[in-house]
């Protein structure tokens, strides 16, 4: 599926299913893909949770370049995506999530996007060596609960457990969560579930 965005094209890939439990949007890292071991955990865990889930090419990857450029330029045309998924999917129940990169995207555009949550995998709190350049605000100011799966290794840093709804640190994994991607997928899926349910709770009590 390929939704035209102000910044070009988004290639979107789809896993559908009939009355999904919820919608889960997925997107990849600056200079990654949507196919990363993490990201296809996850996936895996919403599917077996009854969910549909969007794993989102951006604009700046389907152009071949590395760099996602301004963010307010990135964050807008996540949300033209965010929207036409919307418009696709119709009121289930919105989960955020991505790595590195795309886990800032997810954090800073949840409130508006009317995400229940978000799945921040990889969240890079600084440049690596950087601590003074925190990008704390971003998880803070996410208007959702958030979940950080970060490596214990990561030169990017892990958030402190106040800064999130909950961080799970990841033994012996570094900023790509590869060597046991699995357990990425088994910290979401509580919250996945959680999510779930609150949305199902909203449903009901709308047509009672």
């Amino acid at each position: 599926m390929e939704i035209v965005t102000a910044q070009g094209p988004a290639v979107v890939t789809l896993d559908e299913t009939v009355n999904p439990a919820f919608l889960l949007v997925l997107t990849h890292g600056s200079n990654g893909g949507v196919d990363a071991p993490d990201l296809l955990a996850v996936r895996a865990v919403a599917l077996g949770l009854g969910g549909a889930v969007a794993r989102v090419l951006q604009p700046f990857r389907a152009a071949g370049r590395r760099a996602p450029g301004a963010a307010g330029k990135q964050d807008a045309a996540w949300l033209e995506v965010i929207a036409a998924l919307r418009e696709r999917f119709g009121a289930v129940t919105l989960v955020q999530g991505g790595r590195s990169n795309g886990a800032r995207v997810a954090c800073r555009t949840a409130s508006a996007a009317g995400a229940a949550g978000v799945v921040a995998l990889a969240f890079p709190l600084h440049p690596p060596g950087r601590p003074e350049r925190s990008r704390v605000d971003e998880l803070r100011g996410a208007g959702a609960e958030v979940l950080v799966v970060s490596g214990e290794k990561d030169p990017f840093g892990i958030p402190d457990a106040a800064d999130a709804a909950e961080v799970t640190v990841l033994p012996g994994e570094r900023h790509d969560l590869s060597r046991n991607p699995v357990a990425a997928g088994a910290a979401a899926e509580p919250w996945l579930r959680r999510w779930a349910a609150a949305g199902k709770g909203e449903k009901t009590e709308k047509t009672g």
